[in-house]
């Protein structure tokens, strides 16, 4: 254990298959360790990365040789994804854990409150930050948006990569080559991500969201917004969240989006519903209206996918269209996305942590929120709602808050309209 007024953070390397992120990078060490926090890192934790030992050693770090250690050190375990959001992997952190410990990171809850239960059986506090509230003072602790830029980047990067034409229109001595066309479902942070990137370079770009308040947002970046006339109603929840659709306004939507599939070369899906399975937006029949040589890259794939050929982690080939189902583009790009995720955790840790102690303050709306578990208890009401479990007193019972899974990737966007995409600190799909 620590020293009573000087908090172990430690960092494990990350246990779920495929995941290169890591929790806290050396540069974010520093203003941790400010307020008398002690780092301590597995050894290997940032190298997928790009940020090896000796980097965290020189911003003050302790390198530690087994997760163990790591474990049986820290006060506050630091993690990309917990044992909630890496229910196979992360099965043997549960013999780690000990009473009092708190537990920081994606943790899947919507999706997998079981796990949550299991975590709270070890009577840690676990903090969700895909569950930060979106608030003014949350936004540098935003991660769902964080990731979500990266995503969005790196769809569009992956999109050029398959298709069989270049993106930007060039006038050579061959003839002018026109410019590929790419069509954004979603426009949230990764939406609205992707729509620059194709524009930089040189798509022609058209966008869609069930939300009509973000025209504006779109056109910003450069696309132009696609509007459908479908009666919606109010299609935005709270939290700034697409909200569930009726059948028969999908089913509408999808006749009417059928034109505008068949007119482009790319399709980038961004739509996710929090807890909920991704909507289904392109149909097999849009996917056969495509031209031979098309790409599809569903950034929903991890919640069944907007495309009804997605098959999560694949890459397929029907009708002659090339369709990429993603769970974890993040990880893809993992030296910008730790260091983006970093900064949110590291700003989460100077709320959480007050001279020298765990500061559980269940009037702070960010610890209210975000906090699982506590004291061997689910806490979550919505968690506990979904467990079959009855409502805890007011005095501590989380406010209830619109909430999104790990791999959520259409937040909305913050409500003034960037002239770029928004960057990771502003509000906005593994």
């Amino acid at each position: 254990m620590a020293d009573e007024q000087r908090l172990t953070v430690g960092v494990p390397t990350e246990s779920f298959p495929g995941e290169a992120r890591v929790a806290l990078v050396p540069a974010t060490l520093p203003s941790v360790k400010k307020p008398g926090m002690e780092i301590v890192v597995q050894t290997g934790a940032g190298e997928a990365a790009g940020f090896l030992d000796e980097a965290y050693a020189d911003k003050g770090a302790r390198i530690l040789d087994s997760r163990k250690e790591v474990f049986a050190a820290a006060d506050i375990i630091v993690q990309v994804r917990t044992f909630g959001s890496n229910p196979d992997k992360g099965k043997g952190d549960l013999d780690l854990l000990r009473p009092g410990q708190v537990l920081v990171g994606f943790s899947d809850p919507l999706s997998n409150a079981e796990g949550i239960s299991e975590l709270a059986k070890s009577e840690v506090s676990v903090f969700a930050m895909e569950l930060m509230p979106r608030i003014t003072r949350a936004q540098s602790m935003d991660a769902l948006s964080s990731q979500a830029t990266v995503g969005g980047y790196k769809a569009v990067v992956l999109a050029a990569g398959s298709l069989p034409k270049m993106f930007p229109m060039l006038t050579t001595a061959a003839g002018t080559i026109r410019p590929a066309r790419v069509f954004v479902v979603g426009a949230g942070v990764a939406g609205l991500q992707a729509i620059a990137t194709a524009r930089r370079l040189g798509a022609v770009v058209e966008a869609y969201d069930v939300r009509p308040a973000v025209k504006e947002q779109v056109q910003s970046v450069g696309a132009k917004f696609v509007e459908l006339d479908l009666d919606t109603g109010e299609a935005e929840d709270t939290g700034g969240y697409a909200k569930k659709m009726d059948e028969e306004i999908l089913i509408k939507q999808r006749e009417m989006m059928t034109r505008v599939v068949a007119a482009n070369d790319v399709v980038i899906t961004t739509a996710a519903i929090p807890g909920q399975p991704a909507p289904v937006l392109i149909t097999g029949e849009m996917v056969a209206g495509m031209q031979p040589g098309s790409v599809i890259v569903d950034l929903a794939a991890e919640r069944g996918g907007n495309c009804e050929l997605t098959r999560p982690d694949e890459v397929v080939v029907e009708h002659g269209v090339t369709i990429h189902g993603p769970t974890n583009l993040p990880a893809t790009v993992p030296f910008h996305a730790s260091s983006m995720y970093s900064k949110n955790v590291a700003t989460f840790l100077l709320t959480l942590a007050k001279d020298g102690k765990v500061n559980i303050n269940m009037e702070d709306q960010i610890i209210r929120d975000t906090l699982l578990t506590r004291d061997g208890e689910v806490v979550h009401p919505r968690i506990r709602r979904s467990l079959g479990l009855e409502e805890l007193t007011p005095e501590v019972k989380p406010a209830e808050v619109p909430a999104a899974p790990p791999g959520e990737l259409s937040p909305a966007p913050p409500a003034a309209a960037p002239k770029q995409p928004p960057a990771p600190a502003e509000p906005a799909q593994k």
